[in-house]
C-alpha cells in the first residue's frame, strides 16, 4: 500500500473552546480550574480564547482536572452534510410522496426526514405508528391535514407539532399545491 505524504499544516489548532466546554460541563469556574491545575486565571482565560497555547505539562494538568483525555481535545467533530435534494430516498409508505433521509444513516439519537408531498398525496390509509419516543413535524411549505384517532388538525407553513411516536396517526395534503414537511424522530426509528 502506498503511503500518502502528509504535509504539516500551519493552521493553529484551536482547543480553547473545547477546554471551556469541558470546564462548563463540569460546572467549574475559571478560578476553580486554574487553582486545581496550578495555573493563573488570566493564563487559563487566554488558553480558552485560543490566544495562547498551553505547554504539555499545563495541558496534562487541565485534562486531569477536567476529566478529559488529551486526545478528545484534538478529535475532529463528526459531521454529516446532506445537500439539498441529495439525501437518500426512503419510503415509509403512502401515496404521492418523495421522502429523503437528511441525517446520517447510522445516527441513532434522532432522525430527520424531508417529505415532498404532491397535491392530494397522503400517508397510509390506516392510522400507523412510528417506533420512536417523540415525533415532531414542521410544515416548511404548503398545508397538511394531520389525522389522529380522535380528530384532524389543519397545519400550514411554519406550524410545528410534536406528539408521541407511538400515537396512531396519518396525514393528507388536501390542497392543489405541493407540501414540504420535515419529520424529526427522537430517537431514530428502529429499522
Amino acid at each position: 500500500m502506498k503511503v500518502l505524504p502528509v504535509e504539516p499544516s500551519n493552521m493553529p489548532l484551536a482547543i480553547g473552546s473545547r477546554i471551556r466546554a469541558a470546564r462548563q460541563a463540569q460546572r467549574m469556574t475559571i478560578g476553580d480550574v486554574a487553582e486545581a491545575a496550578r495555573l493563573t486565571k488570566g493564563f487559563l482565560s487566554r488558553v480558552e480564547r485560543d490566544l495562547t497555547s498551553p505547554s504539555v505539562a499545563s495541558l496534562l494538568a487541565l485534562c486531569q482536572v477536567l476529566s478529559v483525555s488529551i486526545g478528545d481535545l484534538f478529535l475532529l467533530p463528526e459531521t454529516h452534510l446532506t445537500k439539498s435534494g441529495q439525501g437518500p430516498r426512503i419510503s415509509l409508505g403512502g401515496d404521492g410522496i418523495v421522502e429523503r433521509l437528511l441525517t446520517a444513516r447510522p445516527e441513532r439519537r434522532l432522525q430527520i426526514i424531508q417529505s415532498v408531498i404532491k397535491p392530494h398525496g397522503s400517508g397510509e390509509t390506516e392510522l400507523y405508528v412510528v417506533d420512536c419516543d417523540v415525533e415532531v413535524l414542521y410544515i416548511v411549505r404548503g398545508q397538511l391535514s394531520f389525522i389522529l384517532a380522535d380528530g384532524q388538525i389543519e397545519l400550514a407553513a411554519g406550524d410545528a407539532m410534536s406528539f408521541p411516536g407511538r400515537e396512531p396517526h396519518s396525514w393528507t395534503n388536501t390542497t392543489d399545491e405541493e407540501t414540504v414537511v420535515l419529520w424529526i424522530l427522537v430517537p431514530a426509528a428502529s429499522r
